[in-house]
């Protein structure tokens, strides 16, 4: 079970990152799993539903 919460807490991270919160990868580490996910959360109410980062993005597409 401990694996399971270091990768969630990994995850959190990198996706925090992504979306340039404004806390080191360092702040992020000294984080528990449970303030991780609140600040996950504040970051998705922000955002666009579709620019998460595992969202698909269209290219090379033909726009009329």
């Amino acid at each position: 079970m401990r694996k399971g919460v270091e990768e969630r807490r990994k995850e959190l991270i990198y996706k925090l990152m992504i979306h340039t919160v404004n806390k080191t990868v360092e702040q992020l580490m000294k984080l528990p799993l449970k303030e991780l996910e609140m600040e996950y959360k504040k970051v998705q109410t922000d955002c666009h539903p579709h620019s998460d980062a595992g969202s698909i993005h269209w290219i090379h597409t033909n726009r009329h």
